[in-house]
């Protein structure tokens, strides 16, 4: 029996395609975003010991208590949000989820909800599973800043939710404080939820303070704002991730949450809660961290044929072969992983109209540097 798609546009996820290529041509994998170094050994220790001592049934559905007042303090500490760890915090299995559980909390079949292009690819099919419609609005294709005039001019009496992303995936742009301004000018007046997927949150650079949506009371009474232990924390795999929403929303939220995934895995819960406690060094220093990183590759891609375009916060790099390939970028990462042996994400899936021309590519520095080496040697040879 052939069912009817309900998710037309979708088939496998660029990221999985392009590591199964990797795999299968001994290709180094800059492709897909996960670190290819350990987790915190306390997180680690952490999270085995609570198995030991036996929290390995059903969390409560919120989260545990622990890591709730844990991100609490946290919003505080570095936002200076006032959150409730009751009645605010939602611990999901991952940001996936609780980008899913937002739009699906609010948005209703026939509403549209506005993104930003590119954007990450979960977006446009959990708004397709409400019935709702995506209105995509590009970034402009060379810096990826917002023209918050075309968002104003996108807005329509069937806007329900407006979705941005910082810092950026894939392009590692990050909102600014003007930006948030203009952000609450444009939604100022209206009904439109606002969902600010803020997974990269501590992987900034320069100096510059990452401007959370949790500092703005204009935008936060309105926002989802969600967060990814996975990437902070070097764990991925793990897909464990929370919302922070005022109390209406997030009794929304509760709602879908309870019948998606109901809880998230115990044991890491109080793992993560000892890390955020006690271990606050991790998460402000994670900047300090990657940027060692970023700047060392960006030095070896200069070596290279590739230009690599800046880097504000997130561990993506995205770089120009226009000097190479006059491919299109889904050819040419095919073209690199098979021919050259070093894989990378093509730009034009996180689009719906790719600007013509454009020829990017993202690369993820989130790896021990021999991995990155063994991937500049090769580089070198284009």
């Amino acid at each position: 029996m052939q069912p009817q798609t309900k998710l037309p546009k979708v088939g496998t996820t660029i990221f999985t395609v392009m590591s199964q290529m990797a795999a299968e041509h001994g290709a180094v994998n800059l492709g897909q975003g996960f670190p290819d170094f350990p987790a915190p050994q306390r997180l680690i220790d952490e999270t085995a010991k609570a198995m030991r001592d036996g929290f390995n049934q059903y969390a409560p559905m919120t989260g545990v208590a622990p890591l709730r007042q844990a991100i609490a303090q946290k919003a505080l500490d570095c936002y200076g949000a006032q959150v409730d760890a009751d009645s605010e915090i939602t611990v999901t299995s991952g940001g996936t989820e609780a980008i899913f559980n937002a739009i699906h909390a609010v948005v209703r079949a026939g509403e549209e909800v506005i993104v930003l292009d590119p954007a990450y690819d979960c977006y446009e099919p959990a708004i397709d599973l409400a019935g709702a419609r995506a209105v995509h609005v590009a970034l402009d294709p060379q810096t990826f800043a917002v023209d918050w005039d075309k968002v104003r001019a996108a807005i329509t009496p069937k806007t329900r939710m407006l979705m941005v992303n910082t810092p950026h995936n894939p392009s590692g742009a990050m909102l600014s404080a003007a930006d948030m301004q203009a952000l609450a000018d444009v939604l100022r007046g209206t009904d439109i939820y606002l969902i600010s997927d803020e997974v990269y949150e501590h992987i900034i650079y320069d100096g510059v303070r990452h401007e959370s949506a949790l500092r703005y009371p204009e935008l936060r009474e309105r926002a989802f704002v969600i967060s990814s232990f996975g990437k902070t924390y070097h764990c991925t795999g793990w897909k464990i991730g929370y919302a922070i929403a005022p109390p209406a929303m997030t009794a929304e939220f509760r709602k879908v949450h309870q019948y998606n995934t109901f809880t998230t895995y115990s044991p890491a819960q109080y793992g993560f809660a000892a890390m955020i406690r006690d271990e606050p060094q991790h998460h402000l220093e994670l900047g300090a961290f990657y940027q060692s990183k970023r700047d060392r590759f960006r030095e070896q891609l200069l070596t290279t044929r590739l230009k690599p375009l800046p880097v504000p916060g997130g561990y993506f790099q995205l770089v120009d072969y226009s000097a190479i390939s006059d491919l299109r970028d889904h050819e040419f990462v095919k073209w690199l992983t098979i021919e050259k042996g070093v894989t990378a994400i093509p730009l034009s899936p996180f689009y719906e109209n790719p600007p013509a021309g454009q020829r990017l590519v993202r690369l993820c520095f989130a790896k021990n540097d021999a991995t990155l080496d063994a991937a500049i040697e090769r580089l070198r040879a284009l």
